[in-house]
């Protein structure tokens, strides 16, 4: 399958995405490190032992212990009534799921890549995201959709895109995009124990990469709450706002622009519906300066709304035009050296917040 073909080159690429030192100091209580891998898998574990309604469905989910190993150890623990293995049809057990949500569970729905979910794409905007509104309210649909979004390595355009901007077009639909494992743990428990539809879209770049983690987030009673970004770093010259496996590079290029002089700010946003337009406007306000950073297509994309929303309301303490950063407006080729042309680098980053701030750029 899809997952096992893809091992031995995401092994080699994930080596080359590591959290930045700096995040370390969000990290006063972590003593211990956890993978992302493992923050999602203990967190459908303990919300699936908390709640009998909430049962998981997908290909590979149960025998396998999923194409990423997510759900590894629940269907020996739930049995298959709740573990469910299901044949190659999005559109069919996207269908039973979104039926089962209007009864009263609460169905967590793995794609084995966010791609295949255009097969489904039908149940989760018209069926799962309009009912509660057409219902009159009388109709909840708590269901996560959830699963690997984004470029991965090598897998070619049909496989790569990233669906953050696509999904948060559509009201009633809630869109996480969770980073580190203290997100992948927090933002998941909040999407299963949520009323409404949740898309949950995750990195399988970052599914093997540990990350500090607290006592706090350890706590089976942990969640985070949906709709609030966090400053994963505090500056003062250039806000840098991005989600998933961009704010990683950010952090990273906020390291480079350091040792220049440039103190940047730099906002993982967690949740892409409901976006935090607050948390955004008043580190603009308090920069100035802002560049945003995604690895979708640029046309009307998360960082075309980010930048409207702070025109909108915060355009008189722009002192320099808004930098946006996002993935090349091509289908993602498939040569390595093309694809890294294709999505947006840590150096990109780091020259984009030297134009906001007037800096010469090489």
């Amino acid at each position: 399958m899809l997952g096992i073909a893809r091992q031995k080159m995401l092994e080699q690429s994930s080596k080359k995405i590591r959290p930045a030192v700096s995040m370390l100091r969000n990290y006063s209580s972590a003593a211990k490190e956890m993978t992302v891998r493992t923050a999602l898998n203990s967190a459908l574990d303990e919300e699936m032992s908390a709640d009998s309604k909430v049962f998981l469905m997908g290909e590979e989910v149960g025998e396998y212990q999923g194409a990423y190993k997510i759900t590894k150890g629940l269907l020996d623990k739930y049995g298959p009534e709740r573990v469910l293995d299901t044949p190659i049809t999005e559109a069919g057990f996207t269908g039973i799921a979104v039926g089962a949500a209007y009864y009263g569970l609460k169905p967590v729905v793995e794609f084995m890549t966010f791609n295949f979910s255009m097969q489904a794409i039908d149940h989760i905007i018209n069926s799962a995201a309009k009912s509660n509104y057409m219902s009159a309210g009388q109709i909840s649909v708590p269901i996560v959709f959830r699963g690997p979004n984004g470029a991965a390595a090598g897998v070619g355009a049909q496989h790569s895109q990233c669906y953050a901007a696509w999904y948060a077009t559509c009201p009633g639909l809630k869109v996480l995009t969770p980073y580190n494992s203290e997100d992948a743990r927090g933002l998941l428990k909040a999407a299963i124990r949520d009323p409404d539809p949740v898309v949950f879209l995750e990195n399988e770049l970052l599914y093997g990469e540990s990350f500090p983690i607290s006592d706090e987030v350890l706590d089976s009673s942990f969640c985070l709450p949906i709709g609030k970004a966090k400053i994963e770093r505090k500056g003062k010259h250039v806000t840098i706002a991005a989600y998933s496996k961009m704010v990683g590079y950010s952090l990273k290029a906020a390291e480079i622009l350091e040792k220049d002089g440039i103190d940047a700010e730099v906002i993982n946003l967690r949740s892409i519906r409901p976006l935090d337009r607050s948390t955004i406007n008043d580190s603009v306000r308090k920069t100035n300066r802002l560049v945003t950073v995604e690895e979708a297509f640029p046309q009307h994309g998360v960082g075309a709304e980010i930048c409207a929303c702070v025109v909108e309301e915060s355009f008189a303490y722009l002192d320099a035009p808004v930098e946006r950063i996002a993935g090349a407006d091509v289908p993602m080729p498939y040569a390595a050296n093309l694809e890294r042309m294709a999505v947006p680098q840590v150096e990109d980053i780091v020259r984009a917040a030297k134009r906001a701030c007037y800096r010469s750029v090489p």
